[in-house]
């Protein structure tokens, strides 16, 4: 038993690890601006919106993931493989922050914006899927497990709404954005601990 919790751990702070150098990566992308003047500053918010949108998603993700991990007994290869997919989907998301910033909101890169967090979501709708098909039914209800399916295809469906809405209005699609991640603020899952 004490060697699957040390996988699990092991699954975990590997995921801890990209994390923390996807955000790492992202914060290298802010330029300051080359003159003294807080008003150089202003045409900067395309790079601080896309930044912070994108940090609040990375919190969000992390934290549901860590929530989720509680839950995991022996992490079995599918498991570990639909982890690495969800995470390389994380890992686009600085050059996704990026082109959105660079071309302060245009339709194209907001589309792929949203294009991208369509991809994440659906790769963490599985991780989520397998996780809690695994735990015991005692610490995660029936109920909790169908209240974060239904959470999380409401979520995937605001993504893919952003999506279609940032062909002609890029900044509503990124509003929608936006408004789609409010929802996954706390953790779909938050039973007893294990």
């Amino acid at each position: 038993m004490h060697e699957v919790k040390l996988t699990a751990e092991r699954l975990t702070a590997f995921s801890d690890a990209v994390f923390a150098v996807i955000v790492t990566i992202m914060v290298l992308e802010l330029k300051a601006p080359d003159q003294p003047a807080f008003s150089d500053l202003w045409p900067l918010w395309p790079q601080a919106i896309s930044y912070a949108v994108s940090y609040l998603f990375i919190v969000i993700i992390w934290i549901n993931h860590h929530h989720l991990m509680r839950f995991v007994g022996p992490p079995t290869l599918g498991l570990i493989w639909i982890n690495f997919i969800h995470l390389f989907m994380v890992s686009l998301l600085p050059f996704a922050t990026a082109w959105v910033a660079r071309t302060q909101l245009a339709s194209s890169p907001v589309v792929f914006y949203a294009g991208l967090f369509v991809c994440i979501d659906i790769a963490y709708n599985v991780f989520e899927k397998q996780v809690l098909s695994g735990a015991d039914a005692s610490l995660v209800p029936m109920r909790m497990r169908r209240a974060a399916r239904s959470r999380s295809l409401v979520v995937l469906a605001g993504f893919i709404g952003a999506m279609l809405v940032a062909i002609v209005a890029p900044r509503v699609g990124f509003g929608l954005i936006c408004a789609a991640l409010m929802l996954h603020l706390r953790p779909d899952v938050s039973g007893n601990r294990r």
